[in-house]
């Protein structure tokens, strides 16, 4: 949830994380305080976390305001409902809670006398098989991590990977669909260029199905972080799942883990 390096693409091109189905321009210079919620529920029995934030304008240092005193309800289509705790400022949790393959839910916001909801549905878990290496074709000393895995047949699918390398995360957004890959063996490298990798190093990588609408706001940040704000497409807000004019998104998706150590 806290990646630096999104938070300071918010503000290059003054966005931030997902609001409804639509893309809107935002003046770099004269915009205002937004919230930003950022919502994550996984299919892990644990702990699951909403952080609630506001931008700060273009010029300004990059501490971004926490909201405490916020009401956040999580709901599903099975009828259960839970509000979560503010566990410190702006950090809201929920205890002893898994998602579940095929279940919608709703993340309510209440703060400053207005509500904000986005919904999710978590997909079906799509195992990782297992993460390789290969020496990189311009330098021999650095290597790029493979994920391995089968995509189901005639199931629409999209994911998401968080790559770290000696326990620190790389700052390069990977996300795909298997447009080109339905029901294929997929061997996906997972190509960067921030982050050195050398034969020894330890490479964790969180595999994530995702729906569709936080597909498209992840793919649309990636974009966004290849080309830059000046880089050939217009700078404005990924697609987002939150209405209200909320800025950031909520996501229902499975996660596992993979850790190797470079060869």
């Amino acid at each position: 949830m806290k990646q630096i390096k999104f938070k300071l693409l918010f503000f290059i091109i003054v966005f931030a994380f997902t609001a409804c189905q639509k893309v809107i321009t935002v003046n770099l210079n004269n915009a205002g305080p937004q919230l930003v919620i950022e919502g994550n529920l996984t299919n892990l029995y644990g702990p699951q976390i909403v952080q609630i934030s506001k931008t700060v304008p273009f010029t300004s240092t990059n501490n971004y305001p926490p909201v405490s005193g916020a009401i956040v309800i999580l709901s599903d289509t099975l009828g259960h409902s839970g509000q979560l705790t503010e566990i410190s400022p702006g950090i809201y949790a929920i205890n002893s809670v898994s998602g579940q393959y095929g279940v919608t839910y709703t993340l309510t916001v209440t703060t400053g006398g207005k509500t904000y909801t986005a919904q999710s549905t978590m997909p079906r878990l799509v195992k990782l098989d297992s993460l390789t290496s290969m020496v990189d074709q311009f330098n021999t000393k650095d290597r790029t991590i493979i994920v391995n895995y089968q995509d189901p047949l005639n199931i629409a699918n999209q994911y998401k990977f968080n790559l770290y390398i000696n326990s620190t995360i790389v700052n390069t957004i990977f996300a795909n669909d298997d447009n080109f890959t339905d029901g294929r063996y997929v061997r996906e490298q997972l190509f960067q260029n921030s982050t050195d990798i050398i034969s020894g190093d330890t490479a964790k990588v969180e595999m994530q199905c995702i729906d569709k609408n936080i597909y498209q706001y992840w793919f649309t940040l990636s974009q966004l972080e290849v080309n830059g704000p000046g880089g050939g497409i217009t700078p404005s807000n990924p697609p987002s799942n939150f209405n209200n004019g909320a800025l950031g998104y909520f996501s229902a998706h499975t996660s596992q883990t993979k850790v190797i150590i470079v060869k």
